[in-house]
């Protein structure tokens, strides 16, 4: 299969690579296949629309552009590569039901389709009571005068549809569209419903799954269908893969990078920013329309097309910010939540750096266009290190920790969506439990057995909290919520308590910290104060204490019955 290929009817008016195969014949491509085109007429793995343009809007010089050209091809077989957004398939049966108030609807509908197009049912909305399920097997309980009766249908048609008929797959309402367009959406998914894995998720560092408490679950929150769903009894999350819209909203707002972008994710992001060196980044979502856009791209800007328009979070923006050099535009009508708290740290930083935005947001042509002029690189910013399986706090930590060096610039506060935080522990009341280093999956906490110290990195700190509530000791571990301290202290290991180790009185074996058994042994000396040997136990090792306690009992029995002699 050839890899690459460039389509055009009217051909091209320069050179490009010889990697990729020239043509303005579509006919005779009908029976070949190819890994990526620039066209979506041509048979291919994945279409990359930028490519044209860029072609159409490049200033760039004529080798740059030859260059550049090939580069975007290779940007996008990049992504392709490192792809994990699977495809499956659903069957879709005929059973159709059409929800409607009005009359002249119902009859504009049924104008549009014909008697064998579908099995079709037709209530009003004022009658339902739920919807569950997705496409191809959604359920719609109804009120049949005063009884509960389930509607099994594949697909839904509802004009002026409520949240609750969105929120699942297979819900279409014709006046965010059209009867015709509606109609045609329905017809090609029957027998053949096609959809993609868009999100993986690793829960041994999700700060929801198996806590005692509800700490987290943003992803759930932002989620604007039935993709991923909580059950706070048993503390799991589920995601319907099927209802997923591919927003990448929760990627953004998930603060230990439990969750990935399968069709972009961190070590993609990283393989392909190599690609950016010495250029100013231009990311395009798919869902903002470039086919058309005439936009001046001045000397040096290469555009960056991404599937969803809400996955990208401080992590992937600062990668690509540093393997640039450059200042990133951010073309998109609509801002994440966890990304416009992303944008706002990062450039925060990068102000108070650089005095200058790190991302210049485009929401509309006109501010692409002075995003387009104002775009700059930014001088002693380039840094690459080896980041694979490195987790995403830990690859903004390492870049961070670059770009501040050993400056002092303050302080910067994050966001409602996006949280950072410092553990602070009272070391008078800290007993080295070690209780808060078991509650925190993503390693800022940790235990150092060589000197007996409880440390924090607090650059990987998610301010979660669970640490917080997990401690048993009273006005000990609490956390200075939202900041980031610009300076180098924050990236290393600093101790929150130390203590020596106590040693059992009878064997000599260290097995305890100090503070531990001077706690206990406050507690419990008044009790077993009456008997010299359980007090005696309270400063043993767990092997001493059952023996002292059993040679006590055997001496005292012996001596009862020399007693009775």
């Amino acid at each position: 299969m050839q890899d690459f290929i460039y389509y055009n009817a009217s051909g091209l008016d320069f050179p490009i690579s010889e990697q990729i195969l020239v043509t303005n014949n579509i006919e005779e491509l009908k029976d070949k296949s190819f890994l990526i085109s620039n066209s979506k007429e041509i048979n291919c793995e994945l279409s990359a629309q930028e490519i044209d343009f860029y072609i159409k809007n490049t200033q760039d010089s004529l080798s740059d552009k030859i260059k550049n050209v090939l580069k975007l091809y290779e940007i996008a077989a990049t992504k392709y590569d490192f792809a994990q957004d699977i495809s499956y398939s659903s069957e879709v049966s005929k059973e159709l039901l059409l929800i409607t108030s009005k009359s002249e609807d119902y009859e504009l509908f049924i104008s549009k389709i014909k008697s064998d197009d579908f099995e079709l049912f037709s209530i009003n909305e004022e009658i339902i009571k739920s919807i569950s399920g997705h496409i191809g097997n959604l359920q719609v309980i109804v009120d049949d005068e005063g009884e509960d009766v389930t509607l099994n249908v594949s697909q839904i048609v509802w004009f002026d549809a409520k949240q609750m008929g969105l929120d699942q797959s297979g819900t279409f309402d014709p006046n965010l569209s059209s009867v015709d367009d509606v109609i045609q959406t329905l017809k090609e998914n029957i027998n053949s419903y096609s959809y993609k894995k868009f999100t993986t998720y690793d829960k041994s560092i999700c700060q929801y799954d198996g806590r005692r408490e509800v700490i987290c679950s943003k992803c759930e929150e932002v989620c604007p269908t039935v993709a991923i769903t909580k059950d706070d009894k048993t503390k799991t999350l589920t995601f319907s893969q099927i209802d997923c819209h591919g927003c990448g909203g929760c990627i953004s707002v998930c603060p230990s990078g439990a969750l990935e972008y399968a069709p972009m994710n961190r070590e993609s992001i990283y393989e392909v920013s190599k690609f950016y060196k010495e250029t100013h980044p231009l990311i395009i979502p798919e869902k903002m329309n470039i086919t058309n856009l005439e936009s001046f791209l001045k000397e040096g800007v290469l555009p960056l097309a991404i599937e969803g328009e809400k996955f990208l979070d401080e992590s992937s923006f600062l990668t690509l910010l540093q393997m640039s050099g450059s200042q990133i535009i951010f073309y998109s009508d609509f801002l994440s939540k966890g990304s416009k708290d992303a944008i706002r740290i990062v450039n925060d930083i990068y102000q108070k750096k650089y005095s200058k935005d790190a991302i210049l947001v485009a929401m509309n042509e006109d501010e692409l266009k002075t995003a387009l002029e104002e775009v700059s690189f930014v001088e002693n910013s380039y840094f690459n290190f080896n980041q694979d399986t490195l987790k995403k706090r830990e690859i903004f930590s390492h870049r961070l920790q670059k770009l501040i060096g050993e400056d002092n610039l303050g302080i910067v506060k994050t966001g409602e969506h996006v949280h950072y935080g410092k553990v602070i522990v009272n070391e008078s009341t800290c007993t080295l439990c070690l209780v808060c280093v078991g509650s925190c999956n993503v390693g800022a906490l940790i235990a150092d057995a060589k000197d007996n110290t409880l440390r924090l990195n607090p650059s990987l700190c998610t301010s979660c909290g669970y640490c917080e509530i997990s401690c048993p000791e009273k006005d000990c571990l609490t956390i200075q919520r939202d900041i980031i301290e610009l300076q180098p202290s924050w990236f290393k290991d600093s101790v929150l308590a130390q203590d020596t180790l106590f040693a059992c009185v009878e064997c000599g074996k260290e097995f305890a910290t100090t503070k531990a058994i001077e706690k206990i042994a406050a507690m419990m000396g008044p009790i077993f104060s009456v008997d010299p040997v359980k007090e005696r136990s309270l400063y043993c090792c767990a092997d001493c204490k059952p023996k002292i306690m059993m040679q006590s009992y055997f001496d005292k029995k012996n001596q009862g019955e020399n007693n009775a002699r």
